[in-house]
């Protein structure tokens, strides 16, 4: 069949019950089921882009009976009842399947499929190609030369010949065959016990149903008696099995050509549905099929010429977008390749510098390109767009350029549209907002050992691949930016927080942090001796030299030598020495699980940190350097990797002695700015308890004030430390909505106990559990909770039917508004410190960012008057109805400072 036949017939019944009953059960905001809907609009999107035809009708069951009902009562007796959730959504898939632009039918009386049998006859009269979709087996009777089924879960087509593979027999004895085999679902009667085979092997011989009776006495056993005994039914069952092809219809067709789509309509349809893949369709505003049809054109510069044109484009441009083909994807390493760049979608240029392979062809000078683009790449006033912006700065940074004007990244774009959507990588964006699949790295430059890096790439596969980098991200800003459109808050996210903040982070990951490796080398020796000692305290315990690292080994010594109890199983029923039930064991007063735990701890922190932090120092400057990830955690928290810096354990003296190893330059000090319980400060500030705000004020110690309030003693100097470490316990629990049996676990009391704290805390503290109650009402009715500077956190299960995962979104939407302010005040701490050092340049360099800190080397002459400065500006990042407090430490280390 020819990939664009002219018409296609959807029996959209077919795809209403597979999508209701394949997908999971989503619901909006406002709990409406909206999966069959989404599933069966996603199917037909799908469909009209992968075959673009020139006519289609999308086909529906009338409501009530039809003629087969009167022809045989029982017809579809064993059918359930239509699921109220299904039955609410076909309305609205009617409307927007006409907002589409599709012609939507629904003959009385009849079934879709008589509609679509009648519709594909005339076709085939007039010599017209048409291609049904539908998941209906009934439907094969229909195929012939011009006729084809497809299904679009199985994304499979059955032409002639797939209907003789499938079934054994051809189109034209399909009726016979589903005569014979009978339908459960449908509750038509055949043969009983007369499967697929038999039904193929009988027609195969006899040709016909007709002629099958006629030789009903030829056929022996069971079976033969079966289908004797069943002669009186099969003619009806033939005629419920027959697709009608000659129901009278007002239109042909010709009729059939689609309309041009009601954008208005499907918005505010999709906004019911709070479908963000949905609505990022109608801004797209680029249809995936432009590069792949061949109307993009790309460019790969070899000459001056071809260099000139496109200088003279950039310049010229409002807005073009950029990015970088390097060596690695170690931001330190790296070097370029190439440069890539797009000022109109469809039209983009690659421009190699440095592909070294056998038949490389002559390529324009890298320090050449990069002199003349410099002025460009550095003007602030020349607007740019990336993807991942932070690793092309520090790219460029290495040739001596520093990159500004950054207007726009896609990345962050779509993180702070929806943080938690899915990936925010430039090939997920672009199938996720485009429909488009990407070219990838891999398609390239090959995978696993034998993979090239770039500059190995030939040229006619590295200029299709960087050119497409450019233009796609440009695509993706025109999809994305609308989005922002009477959005005020949440585009001040993106612009004067998120933007910002990439120059600020890829100088600090730049910086880097020094190291005294020969210090962490001794803690590795150190924590080899601990753990040698644990192993063999571990062996004395359980009578025998085990292997510490087999789950199985610990498992037989566990539960079947020593009889400790089984607290938990692993999917295939074997008991379970996860690090839970560890722990659970330890806390009951067992040795051996806790010195499995001290060793497991131990090893952790030698493999991930003394043994593989000092590998990680760059060989030229000699420092250790972090990546900062802006778009990973939901609620706006930056994470750490290569090394993660802010994993490094702080509660355990051998966490403590790691921070010891991280030295500030000689002649420098290390400076660390904490925020004084942030979190809980915001939770006075949203909610307006007038108790939480007048401890704060009053600079009380707040787990005291706390403890003073909720056990009722005379003051907080009368409280005790165990009544502290309640409150402390209440106070943080509490934001990240712990329960009481939650709270009852962590201080190891009964749960009535720790719910009599909960409630007293509530009494004590009324404005806090009013706003909880308001703040899970507001998620309830608008799908999303906001920080206090308008980023937003979407919470899809806040309305599930299943309590425990909508306990879940409840507890997040409580805990988001105050994690997420706390993550945009550190930001525009980190944006008004940087300013400052940049601006008045003072002996002053911003190394690390972990959780509410903020760490700095300064030269020793400026350390009193730096910590005063930092102590302003990031006590200033936020106006709050408390005092923000910033504790300052300085020290010969980190740990020294903190």
């Amino acid at each position: 069949m020819s990939k664009q036949p002219p018409l296609v017939l959807v029996d959209g019944s077919s795809y209403l019950f597979r999508a209701y009953h394949a997908l999971p059960p989503l619901s909006n905001s406002k709990g409406e089921p909206t999966g069959a809907t989404v599933g069966v609009i996603n199917m037909l999107r799908k469909l009209m882009a992968d075959y673009r035809p020139t006519h289609v009708a999308v086909v529906f069951d009338p409501p009530g009976k039809t003629f087969r009902d009167d022809l045989y009562p029982a017809y579809k007796a064993n059918r359930p009842v239509m699921p109220e959730e299904l039955r609410v959504q076909i309305e609205p898939t009617f409307e927007i399947i006409r907002a589409m632009g599709l012609p939507l039918l629904i003959v009385d009386n009849v079934e879709a499929d008589d509609v679509i049998g009648t519709l594909a006859r005339e076709a085939t009269e007039r010599g017209i190609d048409t291609l049904v979709s539908t998941g209906d087996k009934d439907m094969a009777q229909l195929v012939n030369q011009h006729v084809t089924l497809v299904n679009t879960m199985s994304n499979s087509e059955l032409d002639v010949t797939g209907v003789k593979d499938k079934f054994g027999v051809r189109p034209d004895q399909m009726v016979d065959f589903l005569a014979l085999t009978g339908d459960s679902v449908d509750n038509i009667p055949g043969v009983p016990k007369c499967g697929p085979k038999t039904a193929a092997k009988w027609l195969n011989q006899y040709g016909t149903l007709e002629s099958v009776m006629a030789h009903a006495d030829e056929v022996k056993g069971k079976i033969g008696e079966n289908l004797r005994a069943s002669l009186e039914f099969l003619p009806l069952s033939r005629k419920l099995t027959t697709i009608k092809t000659d129901v009278e219809l007002e239109y042909g067709p010709d009729d059939l050509a689609p309309a041009d789509p009601d954008t208005s309509a499907l918005r505010a349809q999709y906004e019911r549905l709070e479908s963000q893949r949905l609505l990022a369709s109608l801004d797209d505003g680029v249809r995936s099929e432009e590069s792949s049809s061949g109307d993009s054109r790309y460019d790969t510069v070899l000459d001056e010429s071809g260099l000139g044109a496109w200088l003279e484009r950039l310049t010229a441009a409002d807005l073009f977008s950029f990015d970088t083909e390097t060596t690695s994807l170690d931001y330190m390493q790296a070097r370029i390749v190439g440069v890539s760049f797009a000022v109109d979608t469809g039209e983009a240029a690659y421009v190699p510098l440095a592909h070294n392979y056998p038949g490389a062809p002559d390529q324009l000078d890298r320090d050449t390109v990069l002199a003349r683009l410099r002025p460009l790449l550095e003007d602030p006033d020349r607007h740019k767009v990336g993807q991942n912006l932070k690793y092309d700065i520090s790219v460029l940074a290495n040739h001596g350029i520093a990159l500004r004007g950054v207007a726009y990244d896609t990345m962050l774009e779509s993180y702070v549209l929806d943080a938690g959507a899915g990936r925010h990588d430039m090939d997920s964006l672009a199938e996720r907002h485009l429909g488009y699949k990407t070219i990838h790295f891999e398609d390239v430059a090959g995978k696993g050992a034998k993979q090239l890096t770039f500059d190995q790439v030939p040229l006619e596969q590295a200029g299709p691949y960087a050119a497409e980098d450019a233009d796609v991200t440009l695509r993706l800003h025109q999809a994305l930016w609308p989005r922002f459109e009477g959005k005020d808050r949440l585009r001040a996210i993106l612009t004067d927080i998120e933007v910002p903040l990439i120059g600020v982070l890829s100088r600090m990951e730049r910086t880097g942090v020094r190291l005294d490796c020969p210090m962490l080398a001794r803690q590795s020796r150190e924590l080899a001796e601990r753990m040698h000692a644990l192993e063999q305290r571990a062996h004395e315990i359980a009578g025998r030299r085990f292997n510490m690292g087999s789950p199985k080994q610990i498992g037989q010594i566990f539960f079947e030598e020593l009889e400790l109890p089984v607290i938990a199983k692993t999917p295939k029923g074997a008991p379970s020495t996860a690090e839970s039930v560890l722990q659970e064991l330890a806390d009951q007063g067992h040795e051996l699980p806790q010195v499995i735990l001290d060793h497991r701890g131990l090893a952790k922190l030698r493999s991930t940190y003394t043994d593989k932090l000092p590998e990680r120092v760059d060989p030229e400057t000699g420092r250790l350097h972090t990546s900062y990830h802006q778009a990973v955690a939901a609620t706006g928290r930056l994470s750490s990797s290569d090394p993660n810096l802010q994993n490094i354990p702080v509660r355990s003296e051998e966490g403590r002695r790691i921070r010891k190893a991280f030295v500030p330059a000689d002649g420098w000090r290390m400076l660390a700015a904490d925020y004084s319980q942030i979190e809980l400060r915001i939770m006075a500030h949203l909610s307006g308890d007038q108790g939480l705000l007048d401890a704060f004020a009053a600079g009380l110690d707040i787990h005291r004030a706390t403890a003073a309030e909720v056990f009722g003693v005379d003051g907080p100097e009368a409280v005790t430390s165990d009544q502290r470490r309640s409150a402390k316990a209440i106070n943080f629990g509490l934001i990240y909505g712990m329960s009481a049996f939650g709270l009852a676990r962590q201080l190891g009391i009964e749960r009535a106990e720790a719910q009599e704290y909960v409630d007293l805390y509530f009494n004590r503290y009324p404005g806090v559990k009013g706003f909880m109650e308001r703040t899970r009402e507001q998620a309830r009715d608008q799908g999303y909770v906001e920080t206090l500077f308008g980023r937003r956190l979407y919470l899809p299960d806040i309305n599930a039917r299943n309590p425990q995962v909508r306990s879940g979104a409840e507890r997040t939407a409580i805990n988001a508004p105050m994690q997420g302010t706390a993550a945009d005040i550190i930001k525009r701490a980190m944006l008004a410190v940087d300013s400052w050092i940049e601006t008045e340049g003072p002996p002053v360099r911003m190394l690390m960012q972990v959780h509410d800190e903020l760490v700095f080397e300064v030269d020793k002459d400026h350390i009193d008057a730096a910590g005063e400065q930092i102590r302003r500006l990031m006590e200033g990042a936020a106006e709050l109805k408390v005092p923000l407090v910033v504790d300052v430490g300085i020290g010969d280390n980190w740990e020294e400072a903190h």
